[in-house]
């Protein structure tokens, strides 16, 4: 079967190339964007693990799986070798008022620039994960990212201060009214937002994932995810394949198949220091998608553990490096 999905997101990547204009963004490396794209995958044709660079299943499904149990702290992620939340903790050490190392001011971008500098860098980022691994005290204050997704997703804090679990009740919505329009988890609270990753805020990043929203037909589970921003090479690949996951989860705890996994995203940047790499994954032939299978001994999304979940058939060209903005 041809690879129908993978090309989907190919052709996003075309289209920002072709369409998009020079941004300056928050990070200072300056993108090319468009504004306003969706993406639709059909997810009865495959599971939708690109193969054009390889995407590990291992970090999509340990990050998502961090998520659902409403986690915030990166100490679950370096457990299980996931580092891709480590820069937005580690921000938080280095800006504190305890911190006496060495100078980490801007250490996204200098670590780019500079070799001497990444090499101490990324010495105190291990000295930072170690910390966060061993130390509980140090792992409370400077492992937990606020109120990002996994808070949001399972502990969203109303006005009296209690908590709504969003992603228990959506479920239990699709088990007993499918028919529903109001499927919907939301990720955005105002409040978190002002001053998002400042000294003292609630939450370390904005969230990108925005809202997502279910649908049930004929059977079928479908998802949509609306997105206000999105990195186009490191991101997306990250973002389809995670939301995909999380349809067949849910699909799978509710007696469902799967349908479709519908991505709109907002702002959809190329960085500028990520064009070679773009051009290197448009050159490559998509291969044939891997299969999903989910442990079927356990019914509930929320007793899925990292081995209850395995990818089949997956054969992809080598990963592509680039540096991520932080």
């Amino acid at each position: 079967m041809a690879n129908e999905l993978e090309q989907v997101y190919l052709n996003f990547m075309q289209h920002i190339l072709d369409n998009g204009v020079k941004k300056e963004d928050r990070t200072g490396t300056g993108t090319i964007s468009v504004f306003g794209y969706q993406m639709r995958y059909d997810l009865t044709k495959g599971f939708p693990l690109f193969t054009t660079k390889r995407v590990p299943f291992k970090l999509v499904a340990s990050e998502l799986l961090w998520f659902i149990k409403g986690d915030t702290n990166i100490r679950y992620l370096l457990q299980n070798g996931n580092h891709i939340w480590d820069e937005w903790a580690f921000k938080k050490w280095v800006e504190s008022d305890e911190y006496s190392g060495p100078d980490m001011t801007d250490f996204g971008r200098r670590c780019l620039v500079d070799e001497a500098f990444n090499e101490l860098y990324q010495k105190e980022l291990k000295h930072f994960c170690d910390r966060v691994l061993t130390d509980d005290d140090f792992a409370q204050a400077y492992g937990d990212l606020g109120n990002v997704y996994g808070k949001q997703w399972r502990r969203w804090t109303d006005s009296e201060g209690n908590d709504i679990d969003q992603l228990a009740d959506v479920i239990a919505q699709i088990k007993s009214n499918p028919d529903s329009r109001r499927l919907i988890v939301n990720a955005w609270n105002p409040e978190d937002v002002v001053n998002a990753g400042a000294k003292g805020s609630k939450s370390a990043l904005p969230p990108c994932h925005v809202m997502f929203q279910f649908y049930v037909t004929e059977g079928k589970l479908s998802c949509m995810l609306t997105q206000r921003s999105v990195d186009t090479l490191l991101g997306c690949p990250f973002n389809v394949a995670s939301y995909a996951l999380l349809t067949h989860l849910i699909a799978h705890e509710c007696g469902l198949q799967v349908g479709e996994f519908v991505h709109s995203v907002g702002d959809a940047h190329i960085y500028l220091n990520h064009l070679e790499q773009v051009k290197e994954q448009l050159s490559r032939e998509p291969r044939d998608l891997p299969t999903l299978h989910i442990n079927p001994a356990k019914t509930s999304i929320f007793d899925i553990e990292l081995e209850d979940l395995t990818i089949e058939g997956y054969d992809p060209h080598p990963a592509i490096k680039a540096p991520i903005a932080v």
